[in-house]
């Protein structure tokens, strides 16, 4: 029964989480799908609305940072089943981001509006691009292990947990960190970019920036390897000599 519960935690957590990126995707684009979004009419004043916005990316930040450290995970594990820390890494994320969506308060202002029909098309599809790049670099490397539906299933047939292999496929050859590179796409890539998205994006861009230093210290401790794939392909934006030698270093691997 145990490993049934946790089982079942785990696909819950998964729920959450992709029920929470549709609505990411809506509430970024402004997509009339979702009863709020990034954009409106301000309803505070702008000083308390900026407050409000700033606090709640600040505790999705450290939400998601601190939880992911390795010390944070051996003290969680004390706690939680070692096959469901995944899962409530994911769920917790989750949570802090509907916060974010229900508390949020546009700040009104606009910083550009592309009138151009082609420029307009232009942005959506680079928006539409990023969110399909983000959920094509999970699958990349192992989407059910990311978000811990591999880690539940796994101790649901009485398996022990085994990390997986460090590898570059696909996009991974052209540069490290193409899931991030998606977010970048799916953040700035807007016709219309108001003060509220502003402060979106160049909070969540500067996070992510900032986690890629911490994620990359965590690669190189767990897989010696990396630091010879770091020095040859890019971070973020692809060069056409990035994926030849990536290419090599996988299979020198």
């Amino acid at each position: 029964m145990k490993r049934l519960a946790i089982f079942l935690y785990g696909l819950a957590s998964y729920a959450v989480f992709f029920a929470t990126f549709l609505y990411a995707m809506a509430f970024v684009g402004n997509l009339p799908l979702v009863p709020r979004t990034i954009d409106g009419e301000p309803l505070l004043p702008f000083a308390n609305a900026l407050v409000i916005d700033v606090l709640l990316l600040t505790v999705f930040a450290v939400q998601h940072s601190v939880m992911a450290r390795p010390a944070f995970k051996a003290l969680w594990t004390r706690i939680i089943p070692a096959a469901a820390e995944r899962s409530t890494y994911v769920l917790f994320s989750s949570l802090a981001l509907i916060a974010l969506f229900h508390f949020w308060q546009p700040l009104g202002g606009m910083v550009w509006g592309i009138e151009n029909r082609s420029g307009r098309l232009l942005l959506n599809a680079g928006f539409g691009f990023g969110w399909a790049l983000v959920l094509y670099s999970t699958f990349l490397i192992n989407h059910f292990d990311l978000f811990g539906l591999r880690q539940v299933w796994l101790q649901l047939l009485g398996r022990p947990y085994t990390a997986l292999p460090f590898k570059t496929p696909g996009a991974y050859k052209l540069v490290r960190h193409p899931l991030y590179l998606g977010w970048f796409f799916a953040f700035w890539c807007t016709p219309e970019m108001s003060a509220t998205h502003l402060l979106f994006a160049l909070a969540t861009s500067a996070y992510i920036l900032l986690a890629i230093v911490f994620e990359e210290h965590d690669l190189m401790r767990a897989h010696p390897e990396y630091r010879g794939y770091r020095q040859q392909v890019p971070m973020l934006l692809p060069r056409l000599r990035g994926k030849r030698k990536a290419q090599e270093l996988e299979e020198a691997a």
